[in-house]
C-alpha cells in the first residue's frame, strides 16, 4: 500500500471514529493490566463478563493478593486458561508491591518483566493509559496488516515495525484501536465486509466480496440433488 492511500485510510477510519477506545473494561492502570493479561486467547467480551464483579471488589494488588488465587479462579473460570492466568495475575501483583510501590511501571521492560505480560501486552498499557504512539499487534491487527498490503509479515513482530514504519504521525496515537476494531468488526478473518467497508478501494485484499444478495447461490453437493430428485419423482 502507497503512503497516499494509507494517509487516505486513516483519514477515514479517523473520521468515522476520531476517539477509538479498548472494549476491556477497566476502572485505573492496574485493572487494565489484568484485564488485558486475562484477554490472551479470549474475547473482551468474555473478559469484561468476568471482570464484572471482580472489579467491583478488586483494583488494586492488595486486594487481589488478599482475594488468592483461589478466589481470583472463581471469578474468571469462564475464561480460557483460567488456571495460568490467575497464576500470572498473583505472580504480577505480587511483584507489584515488592518492587513498584503497588503501581503500574510506565516502561516496557519492567511491564514485560512480570509473569503473563508480553510485548503485546506492554504495548496496550503503554498506549492506553499513558497514550504512547505504540501498536499492539493482536490476530485482527496482524491480519488487518497482511491483508491489506500495509504492513505484510510473518509475525506479529513484523506487523508491529512494519506499521511504525508506514503509519503517518498524526494518526499514530489511535492506530491500533482503528485496526483492532476494524479487523474484528469489518475485515473479519473468514470473510471480510468489503461490501460495505468504507476504505475497501485502498486494501490490496482481492477478490473483495459482494453483499449477500449478490453472491451466487451456492451448489448443493451431489447427494442432496441425488435425495432432492428421489424425492421429487416419489412425489409423481
Amino acid at each position: 500500500m502507497k503512503p497516499a492511500a494509507i494517509h487516505a485510510f486513516f483519514s477515514r477510519l479517523a473520521a468515522a471514529d476520531p476517539a477509538p477506545a479498548t472494549e476491556l473494561n477497566y476502572v485505573n492502570p492496574y485493572t487494565l493490566l489484568v484485564a488485558v493479561v486475562l484477554s490472551a486467547q479470549a474475547t473482551d467480551t468474555g473478559v469484561n463478563k468476568a471482570t464484572a464483579k471482580l472489579f467491583q471488589a478488586v483494583t488494586t494488588p492488595e486486594q487481589m493478593l488478599a482475594l488468592g488465587e483461589a478466589g481470583l479462579k472463581q471469578h474468571i473460570k469462564t475464561i480460557g486458561l483460567f488456571n495460568a492466568k490467575a497464576k500470572n495475575v498473583i505472580a504480577l501483583s505480587q511483584i507489584l508491591v515488592d518492587r513498584h510501590g503497588s503501581a503500574v511501571p510506565r516502561d516496557r521492560d519492567a511491564l514485560e518483566a512480570l509473569p503473563g505480560v508480553g510485548r503485546k501486552t506492554a504495548n496496550v498499557v503503554l498506549n492506553v493509559i499513558w497514550g504512547e504512539p505504540t501498536i499492539a499487534v493482536d490476530t485482527h491487527i496482524f491480519r488487518v496488516g497482511n491483508r491489506t498490503g500495509m504492513a505484510k509479515g510473518k509475525t506479529p513482530l513484523a506487523v508491529e515495525l512494519g506499521l511504525e514504519k508506514v503509519v503517518p504521525a498524526e494518526f499514530r496515537q489511535h492506530a491500533h484501536h482503528w485496526l483492532i476494531l476494524h479487523g474484528r468488526y469489518i475485515c473479519k478473518a473468514r470473510q471480510p465486509d468489503c461490501w460495505r467497508c468504507t476504505v475497501a478501494e485502498y486494501c490490496d485484499f482481492r477478490p473483495k466480496t459482494p453483499a449477500p444478495d449478490e453472491r451466487p447461490a451456492k451448489p448443493q453437493p451431489a447427494a442432496k440433488k441425488k435425495a432432492a430428485a428421489k424425492k421429487k419423482t416419489a412425489r409423481r
